[in-house]
């Protein structure tokens, strides 16, 4: 007799029969079970059926995927993968073009399935749809069938995108390049090739050559989102993938075709929002551009380089005109020169190179000076002299500022750092400038030097200074300013008495007070505020949330939702089309009963993150968790899209496995309600008579003749 962990109670429904319930023995081979079912339906042929999940992802069940059934799930019974493939494959060569139609359209909705997909591979189906292409011969709505068909069999991994013959690539890449061809055959066809760019060097020099960049640059100007989109995730990858000889040939040429401009007009200033998939690949745009500065940045600097010697020495002939150096002696010259050096700033004045050692910002940091004194002469002298004539102990030194400066700005630049998979923090200003670092340089040199006076420091609050430049600097970027100017104007309206009032109003926002009755009051109102925060976190899991499933291909576009029963019982989740509006119980098919989940996993712990051991970064590890539930053999696995919602569902989780919270939004609520709570008890209450008891309620009074009749007036 087989135990009961073994059995799952399930319906199997047939169109035109009564469906079965039957309890399904998991250990009894898939074979005997459907040979059960189709003998009390009277049906011939059991191998010629399978079984499948009647709602949502309509997946084919076999003996790998079996153990996922869970009690009360609904299965219906269906043609075999096999069956399916072979009549499939016998439509797509019908004679009549509806049947070929047809059967193309069912093949690209059935291809997401594994089972059904290595069935119809094996036929040699994909070389059929290969065949297609190349010919050419049908109308559009077929061809969009069998690129779509094509896109999901090639993306389970079974045959190898290094196959495909020459003539298919050129043709995929001919429909990219034609100005006139249908959009949802160009979506798809850029989609392919970016997977092929992917996959291996080989193929991404073959996409180099086949495919057109000036044209992919001209599908960023259309008004279509989704071509905008894949075009962009093309270029990404060609981006992503080049060596750095061929990275650095299309950057020159993406330059010269103006890139960035037609991306601040056409996308970042269109009429619609920029979608999540779009924010990802501008990201990565702007992380590839500015890592280019990398190298300079790791690279120190030389002191028998000619080039750049010549260099610092310009910066200095430009601060001070000096009259000709050519009738002083050798100790006369040397002498003027460190005492001009160390007006303008640097630390080691006989040696200035010295100071341009550090790494970052090295040689960066030369070249952001060079740039201010040559591109704004008048304000790099106005800055040298004004600070090199004061006397008072409080002149700003423009050499040890500008290095500093440069590394805080390659750190809020995140220069260096390889583009992470899920980020999308990009900067509109960045698509508006060609030299972004040098112009927010210029704007930021002065900035400091307005700051230092306001601050009246001197050298020994050189490191206080710096920490509020970079706190102005981060600030005004927060509120992504469109462009320069927009962003010189926020910046020098955040001047340091703004910053100390910023400062002062998140302190008193997370201010202790520690006197202990304060304290001893503050224990005795946690558990109340507790229950509090606890109440909300169920709520917001009732209320459920959105999560995005993210492949080792960076695709994006796949995404599921989750929400807790109102009786807090079950979590249902199910798979979702973006744009949809929230999804109600009844719409998630899938669900796990609360008193199943065993164990809550977060961060590297996670069944889905061991899977791609030192493939995630720590962003995606810091959003990732995962429920346990029944003996520890099945996880639910989840990366959120913000640390917000990563801390909601961490608590909410947490309290309905009767355990404590401890996420660092629930400590920051707690202080927040805390310290409300503290200062509402706490009010200045003197002179103010508390009576002992509670007044008296007045009697009503005689008529209600005062009451102002508001429909009336109205109408």
């Amino acid at each position: 007799m087989p135990q009961q962990k073994d059995i799952v109670k399930i319906a199997i429904q047939m169109p035109g029969a009564y469906p079965q319930l039957i309890q399904l023995d998991q250990k009894k081979p898939l074979s005997a079970v459907l040979k059960e079912v189709c003998d009390r339906w009277n049906l011939q042929g059991p191998d010629n059926y399978a079984l499948q999940y009647a709602d949502g992802i309509q997946t084919y069940i076999t003996e790998s995927n079996r153990l996922d059934i869970k009690n009360g799930s609904i299965l219906r019974l269906t043609k075999a993968p096999g069956r399916c493939a072979e009549d499939l494959f016998k439509g797509i060569q019908s004679s009549d073009s509806g049947v070929r139609c047809d059967s193309l359209k069912q093949l690209a909705s059935l291809s997401t399935d594994v089972t059904f997909a290595q069935e119809f591979i094996n036929r040699n189906g994909h070389t059929l749809l290969v065949k297609i292409v190349e010919d050419s011969n049908e109308s559009p709505l077929i061809l969009t069938h069998t690129l779509m068909g094509f896109m999901e069999l090639m993306d389970h991994g079974i045959v190898s995108w290094e196959n495909l013959s020459i003539v298919f690539i050129k043709k995929i890449a001919s429909f990219v390049n034609a100005k006139t061809m249908d959009a949802s055959i160009q979506q798809v066809s850029l989609a392919i090739l970016e997977s092929m760019v992917q996959s291996s060097s080989s193929l991404f020099e073959h996409v180099m050559q086949e495919v057109t960049v000036e044209r992919l640059i001209s599908h960023l100007q259309v008004t279509n989102q989704q071509i905008q989109t894949k075009a962009m995730a093309l270029l990404m990858a060609l981006l992503q993938t080049a060596g750095d000889e061929d990275r650095q040939g299309l950057f020159d040429f993406l330059s010269k075709r103006n890139l960035r401009q037609y991306i601040y007009k056409n996308i970042i200033h269109s009429s619609g929002p920029v979608g999540d998939e779009m924010a990802h690949y501008l990201y990565v745009l702007q992380s590839l551009s500015l890592n280019q500065l990398e190298p300079r940045m790791r690279t120190p600097l030389d002191s028998y380089s000619q080039e750049q010697r010549d260099t610092l020495h310009s910066l200095r002939q430009a601060a001070f005109e000096t009259e000709s150096e050519s009738g002083l002696s050798h100790e006369r010259r040397r002498s003027l020169c460190a005492k001009e050096f160390k007006k303008l700033g640097f630390s080691n004045n006989s040696n200035p190179g010295q100071d341009l050692n550090r790494t970052p910002p090295g040689l960066l940091a030369l070249d952001t000076m060079a740039y201010f004194a040559s591109r704004y002469p008048d304000a790099f002298s106005r800055f040298v002299l004004e600070n090199s004539s004061r006397e008072d102990k409080h002149e700003c030194p423009f050499a040890r500022s500008s290095i500093q400066l440069t590394l805080i700005l390659c750190e809020i630049l995140h220069i260096g750092e390889p583009p992470s998979e899920t980020g999308s923090h990009y900067h509109p200003i960045f698509f508006s400038q060609d030299r972004l670092l040098d112009e927010l340089f210029c704007i930021c040199i002065q900035l400091l030097n307005k700051t230092w006076k306001e601050m009246r420091a001197t050298q020994e609050d050189f490191d206080k200074v710096m920490q509020v430049v970079r706190e102005q600097i981060t600030r005004t970027l927060s509120s992504k300013p469109t462009s320069l100017e927009l962003f010189k104007n926020k910046v020098n309206a955040l001047n340091y008495s703004e910053i100390l009032k910023l400062r002062q109003t998140e302190r008193l926002h997370q201010e202790e007070t520690l006197a202990p009755p304060v304290l001893e009051l503050k224990e005795r109102l946690k558990p109340e505020l507790l229950e509090l925060i606890r109440q909300q976190r169920l709520n917001r899991l009732c209320h459920g949330t959105l999560f995005r499933k993210i492949s080792s291909r960076r695709r994006q576009d796949k995404l599921w939702y989750c929400r807790l029963s109102p009786n807090h019982k079950m979590l249902h989740y199910g798979d979702v089309e973006e744009e949809a509006e929230t999804p109600s119980i009844e719409a998630l098919q899938e669900k796990i009963p609360v008193a199943d989940i065993k164990a809550l996993l977060t961060g590297k712990d996670c069944p889905h993150m061991k899977e791609n051991k030192g493939k995630q970064t720590k962003e995606v590890l810091d959003l990732a968790f995962s429920i346990m539930y029944d003996v520890e053999e099945y996880s639910l696995n989840f990366i959120a899209s913000s640390r917000t919602d990563f801390c909601l569902w961490t608590d909410g989780l947490s309290v309905l496995l009767g355990r404590d919270m401890s996420s660092e939004c629930m400590r920051s609520e707690l202080e927040i309600l805390l310290s409300m709570e503290i200062k509402l008890r706490l009010l200045d209450l003197e002179n103010v008579p508390i009576p002992d008891r509670a007044p008296a309620v007045p009697n009503p009074p005689s008529n209600f003749n005062f009451c102002y009749d508001f429909s009336q007036a109205e109408q």
